[in-house]
């Protein structure tokens, strides 16, 4: 395997009918990565996601490597085209990051962690089959529960209120900040700094 590659994904569902919508914040936060590096997102050949490469860290140093990519499969279908990508780039479980929307963590906060359930989310249980295991690193963009009886279901796939809209650019630049914590500075000091 290729240990100095990350796979990083942002979860989402494509099309414009989704591209406003909570469910659709790690595809925001790949964006974010991409402009960050100069990169752009080009069709990759297993043709079923988009992808950027890079370097990541200070201009003229060969830091890691990353492959920044938007799976254009539906949320319930993501594990097949990252299990693609992890096979063409050799990259190990534990070196793939899942950015996605989190219903237990406010709108606001962000959470980094190695492992763990699904919680109910579509695109991490379709990640958990597809790699057989679910010992990849997550960066949880809280998005909050939604108010009074509302189904999640239908709140994940809502816009975002003009409140969060205010405040979403913050907080995608904080998830990408997490990302790039995490490649460079490990997953217990980037806890240390985005857990809190």
């Amino acid at each position: 395997m290729a240990a100095d590659v990350w796979l990083v994904v942002g979860l989402g569902n494509p099309g414009p009918t989704y591209a406003g919508t909570r469910h659709n914040v790690g595809y925001l936060v790949i964006d974010e990565l991409v402009r960050r590096l100069g990169a752009s997102l080009r069709s990759h050949k297993t043709g079923r996601a988009e992808v950027a490469e890079s370097r990541l860290g200070p201009p003229g140093t060969e830091g890691p490597r990353l492959v920044l990519a938007r799976p254009r499969s539906y949320m319930n279908e993501v594990g097949g085209p990252v299990k693609a990508l992890a096979t063409f780039y050799k990259v190990a479980p534990d070196h793939v990051v899942a950015v996605h929307d989190e219903l237990d963590i406010d709108f606001g906060r962000i959470r980094v962690k190695l492992g763990g359930g699904h919680g109910g989310h579509n695109g991490l249980r379709s990640l958990d089959s597809s790699l057989g295991t679910r010992d990849y690193h997550r960066v949880r963009v809280g998005i909050g529960r939604p108010p009074g009886r509302q189904d999640p279901a239908d709140f994940v796939l809502a816009g975002w209120s003009s409140a969060e809209r205010k405040e979403l650019p913050f907080e995608v630049d904080r998830a990408a900040d997490a990302v790039e914590s995490l490649v460079l500075e490990g997953l217990e000091r980037t806890q240390q700094q985005f857990n809190s």
